[in-house]
């Protein structure tokens, strides 16, 4: 419902502008990777779901069977995938536009603010920081540098999803005919999720035999012994930036926890990219029955991912968030003021709740804020 370009623009936009306060403000580059054209299935932790003492199968994504409760509704069907590819194809044409069709031109950056967050206060710190990058490009213009070429009026941007649904993963996967290499061409990157990532599974079987990206979500439960031998079945040649780990645990247990993963993987020299998933750790229901997330949850865990990897000299390779550039109402806190009574506004997901623009860029500027105060760089 929610495959169209107004909100495939929308997000592709509101990621557009979290990339440039996170650049801007660290003095890294960010590579920006978005979970879209391919999120269909849903890990879901009960196999059966019951209303009004009508018990059916769960709702397992567009792609297996529908949202909507009734028996032939939740009956799998194997043609939806056919109509989930269709949709993968039209978001990527859409997002290929964007990425080197003008949109993603740095001289729009002031354009890139949605409506709704323009007259928030993250409206006007970005619409502030977009005058400080403004005036850094007339100084480039000025002494020569041409702002005109591809390098400011394209982006790289690549795809993401979870390899849960394996007879959709496997029908796109191709042999490379100029390396014999298979790659799942269904994403640039695939992970491989908490409840899926069993040594014996056959999700860790199939990612370990392609040549992408590969990811593996892991909370508090993983032990050191599970975390080496999932990276060396996943990453055999131990090859760098092959693999990320993706660590979903909540603050107070990621403090606890991570240590003794990083250190392990650190002792046997693993090359991994380590990622915070400061999402899915923190999922409650409502005493309403809305399922949300609290954006100081996601702070807290947040800040802890990254005072853990200072302590242990390792390196917080990025974020992985769940957002959506629409303005709704499925996570409560943060400046957009979201509470517990007003999640009913515009609560529109159909499974995990997500961060909406403003809360999403908010969040970027408070990152980059922590990583400049790590480099001794002062405030935005």
């Amino acid at each position: 419902k929610e495959f169209n370009v107004i909100h495939i623009r929308d997000t592709f936009q509101v990621m557009l502008q979290m990339a440039l306060v996170l650049t801007f403000g660290s003095s890294q580059p960010v590579v920006k990777i978005g979970r879209m054209a391919g999120q269909f299935a849903k890990p879901r932790s009960t196999p059966m779901e019951e209303k009004d003492g009508v018990s059916l199968p769960s709702y397992r994504g567009d792609n297996v069977n529908c949202e909507e409760f009734t028996a032939e509704g939740r009956r799998n069907n194997p043609h939806l995938m056919v109509d989930a590819y269709d949709q993968s194809a039209q978001t990527l044409n859409l997002l290929r536009a964007f990425s080197t069709g003008g949109f993603a031109d740095i001289s729009r950056l002031q354009a890139w603010n949605l409506d709704f967050v323009e007259d928030t206060d993250e409206g006007s710190r970005y619409r502030n920081l977009a005058t400080k990058v403004d005036e850094s490009m007339r100084f480039m213009k000025a002494i020569g540098i041409d702002t005109a070429s591809q390098e400011f009026t394209t982006v790289d941007f690549y795809t993401a999803h979870e390899c849960l649904l394996l007879p959709y993963e496997q029908a796109l996967t191709r042999k490379d005919s100029t390396t014999g290499k298979y790659y799942d061409c269904s994403s640039h990157m695939l992970w491989v999720g908490e409840r899926t990532r069993d040594l014996d599974s056959a999700h860790l079987e199939f990612t370990r035999g392609i040549g992408n990206p590969l990811g593996v979500k892991v909370s508090d439960k993983c032990t050191t012994e599970e975390l080496i031998s999932t990276i060396e079945t996943m990453n055999p040649l131990n090859t760098p930036g092959k693999l990320s780990i993706i660590v979903r645990m909540g603050a107070e247990k990621l403090r606890k926890h991570l240590p003794e993963l990083i250190r392990a993987v650190q002792r046997e020299g693993k090359a991994v990219v380590w990622i915070s998933d400061p999402m899915h750790g923190n999922t409650f229901a409502t005493e309403n029955g809305y399922k949300t997330r609290d954006f100081e949850a996601i702070r807290a865990e947040l800040r802890a991912f990254f005072d853990v990897h200072e302590a242990m000299g390792s390196h917080p390779g990025g974020v992985h968030l769940e957002m959506t550039g629409d303005d709704v109402t499925e996570c409560i806190g943060g400046v957009s003021d979201v509470s517990e009574e007003t999640l009913k506004d515009a609560y529109n997901t159909t499974c995990d709740p997500r961060l909406n623009g403003v809360q999403a860029l908010e969040l970027a500027f408070l990152i980059a804020e922590g990583m400049r105060r790590r480099a001794g760089l002062p405030p935005l």
